[in-house]
């Protein structure tokens, strides 16, 4: 089987799992208490409209987790094709107690990719974690590489990030995001893989 072919695979398995997840969702709302639709209609919001935000509100929950979820396995795919030992880590924190592991996305010899589709955290604590983990990672012999495929737009959360590039950039760490992620991915591992799933989201467009 050719990575596209792999990938592709991925690709039917988590849009399989994500359908039957938000069907799932959406059926068991079908008994929800909507007394809360009071609050809705007193700001405007008529009760249709109110149904439809809940709905999609759920549903929006799960796509995003099955996006990530997704493109963090169809990236350590590619990773996996081009270097065959790569793979998932998780290292005791040798700076607190909390979590007591951290774990690498995905290990390609020293380099210890953190994989990311997203990241629109605005939350500050975020950083406080995010610095313990690239140095715990660092103090372990590995470089701490962060590649995530999409900036946020907001400008408190490409605050955030622009304080996590300088910090793994103060480990000796790499930070890619946008075309520079997916050109990362590229060039490591000879697989375009963003190619590659436009090419299953035309084909997904044209079977609709």
């Amino acid at each position: 089987m050719t990575t596209r072919e792999k990938i592709r695979q991925l690709a039917d398995e988590y849009a399989a799992r994500l359908t039957t997840a938000i069907d799932s969702r959406v059926a068991e709302m079908q008994g929800d208490d909507v007394s809360h639709y009071l609050i809705y209609r007193v700001l405007g919001i008529s009760e249709r409209e109110g149904h439809l935000i809940d709905v999609y509100q759920n549903k929006g929950r799960f796509l995003y987790k099955y996006a990530g979820s997704f493109l963090e396995e169809a990236t350590k795919l590619c990773f996996k094709e081009a270097f065959p030992d790569s793979g998932s880590l998780r290292i005791e924190n040798t700076r607190g107690q909390r979590p007591k592991t951290f774990e690498i996305d995905c290990l390609v010899g020293n380099d210890a990719l953190e994989i990311k589709w997203k990241d629109a955290t605005t939350d500050g604590d975020h950083i406080t974690k995010e610095h313990t983990r690239i140095r715990v990672i660092s103090d372990a012999g590995y470089t701490p590489i962060r590649v995530m495929f999409y900036y946020p737009n907001r400008k408190q959360a490409i605050r955030i990030q622009e304080t996590l590039e300088t910090l793994y950039e103060g480990v000796g760490g790499e930070y890619y995001y946008a075309d520079a992620a997916w050109g990362y991915v590229s060039d490591k591992t000879k697989i375009d893989l963003r190619g590659i799933l436009e090419e299953i989201a035309d084909e997904r467009a044209a079977a609709s």
